[in-house]
């Protein structure tokens, strides 16, 4: 019996960054950033840039809502309830690797 591939599954310790053939763009005519990945363009708002400029690969989940807290002044558990929902999200769409 063969199963299906594994989804990502983001958490705390997960090293997010997006995969090889997503690329970020910025689109200068429309003054705005795209994620371009095969047969689908992603337009992430101010925040989801925040957050996808921070995902490296080498910081953790956790590190990058330590980073947004001090950059917002916001409470870091609450940031990284959503951060952990954004990327959790992109990784479902297949955009993002942990």
């Amino acid at each position: 019996m063969q199963s299906g591939p594994q989804r990502t599954t983001i958490g705390v310790d997960s090293a997010p960054k997006l995969q090889p053939f997503a690329k970020m763009r910025h689109d200068a005519a429309r003054d705005r950033w795209t994620i371009l990945a095969p047969e689908r363009v992603f337009t992430p708002d101010a925040v989801a840039l925040a957050v996808l400029k921070l995902c490296d690969g080498q910081r953790t989940v956790d590190q990058i809502a330590c980073e947004l807290a001090k950059s917002y002044s916001a409470p870091q558990d609450r940031i990284l309830k959503d951060v952990i929902a954004m990327l959790q999200e992109l990784a479902d769409k297949g955009v993002l690797s942990a």
